[in-house]
């Protein structure tokens, strides 16, 4: 599960489990982003930061993993490189990538999409009623111009109720001085205030 994680909330932890249990995982491995080229611009909290606060909110669940795999790479991060990487730890193992129904939709803008979808199946997670229209589109795209015939098999859609928490909202809370309390883990609250991040 790639993310930015800033911060890290139930909806991520929700998806993860989610996609765990409906796709049979043995594992989710968690990958904050380190140096996001798509996120240029943003404030972000520095990448140990994120991958602390990752380990916070996973550490009690037994099949939850993060990694250290993209902070630790110096250049920006591209989820192909990423990709490759793991297929040479896991050499045997079907790699999945869970990840929003947003970032699905630009995925004809990442480094080498054709590549990504033939070494990974995604799992696009979704807020129940959400339009799926445009997602439909992006598939039909991908089938006819980089001639993936079996873009079903490829990209498949969970619904996830939690999603309607969002990082940029928790973010805006802290700004604004509105409580954060039960959207993310206790732990991750306590740092992100102990910390000061997000405050103007």
């Amino acid at each position: 599960m790639g993310g930015t994680f800033n911060p890290i909330h139930y909806g991520h932890l929700v998806t993860a489990e989610e996609a765990r249990i409906q796709f049979n995982l043995n594992r989710v491995l968690f990958i904050p982003t380190g140096n996001p080229p798509h996120k240029e611009g943003q404030i972000i909290v520095n990448a140990q930061q994120r991958y602390l606060m990752t380990i916070m909110a996973t550490g009690s669940n037994p099949y939850f993993y993060v990694s250290r795999i993209e902070i630790d790479r110096p250049q920006p991060s591209y989820t192909i490189d990423t990709v490759k990487d793991l297929h040479k730890v896991y050499k045997d193992s079907q790699i999945y990538f869970i990840t929003g129904t947003d970032a699905v939709l630009d995925i004809l803008k990442w480094k080498n999409p054709a590549e990504i979808l033939n070494l990974c199946i995604f799992i696009a997670a979704t807020r129940p009623g959400y339009e799926l229209n445009r997602l439909n589109e992006i598939k039909k795209r991908l089938k006819d111009e980089l001639r993936i015939a079996d873009i079903n098999e490829k990209i498949h859609i969970i619904k996830i109720p939690a999603l309607a928490i969002s990082s940029t909202d928790i973010r805006d809370r802290v700004r604004t001085g509105k409580p954060i309390k039960y959207l993310l883990p206790e732990g991750v609250v306590n740092h992100i205030y102990k910390m000061n991040f997000y405050k103007e």
